[in-house]
This record gives structure tokens, C-alpha cells and sequence, in this order.
């Protein structure tokens, strides 16, 4: 009678632990297709291959939140489409307007005018050249996010494209009593990366330090691939810094621009396999850019 309850217990302890191991298969399998789900753009939802009611009904939880993921998601891409579209619609539909005032403008240039016609026409131009700056920025955000546009990977130099770079906007740097300290490497540092994107991040990053900078400038190039371009900024606080990088996102300081400096610097440099931040420690601003070895 003994020996017969001793094998009632024996059978089912291993009855338990077959099906806590068929639970634990399941549980597995049901959180390896959940992050598949997660990953990719699919219909399918979770299935399992145990009989476990409690199992069972957490599938069901899963999916119906699966569900409104999903829903989510394509709501979130259609408006993003709708938006790059409005975008690029509206900067070329600013151009040509622009493209007469400046024409007017120049027309003007020629005429015999009194001091305070010079002085509005000067506030005018001014005016005029700021906006056709800010519609040619929404432009390029607009081809930017478009998925038609491929990147052009070769083996590129960054300290060459950062010396180009700095060399285009240095008199406007200087104007601003702005003399760049820079450090870099004597060899070449390089990676595969496409070029003209690489040179836009440096320009969009040292157009930011016009905007931001208390008057100095210090970049450094690392053979590692790290680029730092650090200024002072008093009038920048932790909370603006983590948003520096979200489209159309501005501070007082910066009110003329649109904002998307740093949100196309990121996403090319997202693009190209790197990494971009933005730190702000005893009142300077640093922007770091790294391209690991193995950026392609």
C-alpha cells in the first residue's frame, strides 16, 4: 500500500513537471515571438503552444495591447508622412515668392533712393535672406526624412571634412568673436560614411555654437572617431539641452531658427551607425559625435 502511494506521488511529480516545463517552453516561445512583434511591421499575433488557461488568457492581454500598438503606430506614420509632405509643400511653395522679393529687391538696389528708403530696403533684404534660409532648412529636413534618399557610403576622412567645415563657416565664426580652438589628430581618421551628410552634421552643430555660443569655441577630433564641439552657453539650462535635438524645437535664444539643425544631425549620424549627444556641465554645452570603427 506503501510502495503503491510512493508511485501515485512519483508519477505525479513528474506529471508537475512535465507540464511546468511544457509552461516554461511556452512562456519562451511567447516572449521571443513577442519581441518579434515588437520589431517588425506584422499582423500575426502571439499564439502558444500550451493549454494552460492562465497562459492562455495572458496571450490574450498581449495581443489586444499588440493590437493597440499597432494601431498606434500606423497613426504615428501616417501623421509623420503628412507632415514631411506639408513640409515640402510649404517650403516650395515659399520659394518662389522669395525668389521675386529678392528679385525686387535687387531691382531696387539700382535705384536712386533717399536714407530712410536704404535703411528699410537693408531691413527688408535682411528680412528676406533669413526667411529663404529658414525655407531652404525646412526643405532639406523634408528630403532628409524621405525614405528615397540613399547615403552614398566611401572611405572618408573626418579630420578633412571637419577642416573643410570649419574653414566655410570660419568668417562668419570670427565675425561673431568667435575663434575656434581646435584639436586633431596628424593622421587621417577614417571611416565609411557618406560624405556630404558627414559635412552637413559639422556645418548644423557649428551653426548651433553661432547660435548658442558665449564666444568661444573648442573642437576635438579623437582617432577613436569621437568629435566634441564644446562652447560656453549660459543661456541654455539642462532641460533646453535635452531637447536640443527634437525638430522644431527652439529656445529664446535661437527664436530665428526653425530648430532642425540638430534634428538632421542626428538622424544622419543615426544613418551612418554613429552617436550624438548633447551634455551641459558648468555652463558649456558639448555636443559629442562619435563613429565607432565600424560605421558603414
Amino acid at each position: 500500500m506503501l510502495l503503491l502511494v510512493y508511485l501515485l506521488l512519483l508519477v505525479s511529480v513528474v506529471i508537475l513537471a512535465l507540464r511546468l516545463h511544457t509552461l516554461h517552453r511556452a512562456l519562451d516561445e511567447m516572449g521571443l515571438d513577442l519581441e518579434d512583434r515588437l520589431q517588425t511591421d506584422t499582423n500575426v499575433l502571439l499564439s502558444l503552444s500550451t493549454r494552460d488557461r492562465h497562459a492562455r488568457q495572458l496571450a490574450v492581454i498581449l495581443n489586444r495591447q499588440l493590437r493597440a500598438l499597432r494601431a498606434e503606430r500606423r497613426r504615428y506614420q501616417s501623421g509623420d508622412r503628412e507632415l514631411r509632405d506639408a513640409v515640402t509643400s510649404i517650403s516650395h511653395d515659399l520659394r518662389t515668392p522669395l525668389t521675386a522679393m529678392r528679385g525686387c529687391l535687387d531691382l531696387l538696389e539700382r535705384e536712386e533712393k533717399s536714407e530712410s528708403v536704404e535703411r528699410y530696403l537693408a531691413l527688408m533684404d535682411n528680412r528676406v535672406r533669413a526667411m529663404t534660409s529658414l525655407t531652404e532648412e525646412l526643405f532639406r529636413y523634408s528630403v532628409i526624412l524621405s525614405t528615397g534618399e540613399e547615403l552614398r557610403f566611401e572611405d572618408v576622412d573626418l579630420k578633412a571634412v571637419l577642416e573643410e567645415s570649419v574653414a566655410g563657416l570660419y568668417g562668419a565664426l570670427t565675425r561673431q568673436g568667435i575663434t575656434p580652438e581646435i584639436q586633431m589628430p596628424e593622421g587621417p581618421v577614417i571611416r565609411r560614411l557618406d560624405r556630404g551628410s558627414l559635412g552637413r552634421i559639422y556645418g548644423n552643430i557649428l551653426s548651433n555654437a553661432l547660435k548658442y555660443s558665449a564666444g568661444d569655441l573648442s573642437i576635438t577630433l579623437l582617432p577613436e572617431g569621437e568629435i566634441s564641439f564644446s562652447n560656453r552657453a549660459p543661456g541654455l539650462d539642462p532641460v533646453q539641452v535635452e531637447r536640443l535635438f527634437d525638430r522644431f524645437y527652439t529656445v529664446e535664444a535661437a527664436r530665428r531658427s526653425t530648430g532642425l539643425g540638430l534634428s538632421i544631425a542626428r538622424t544622419l549620424t543615426e544613418r551612418m551607425g554613429g552617436t550624438i549627444q548633447a551634455l551641459l556641465a558648468d555652463h558649456r554645452l558639448t555636443i559629442l559625435v562619435r563613429f565607432p570603427a565600424s560605421s558603414s
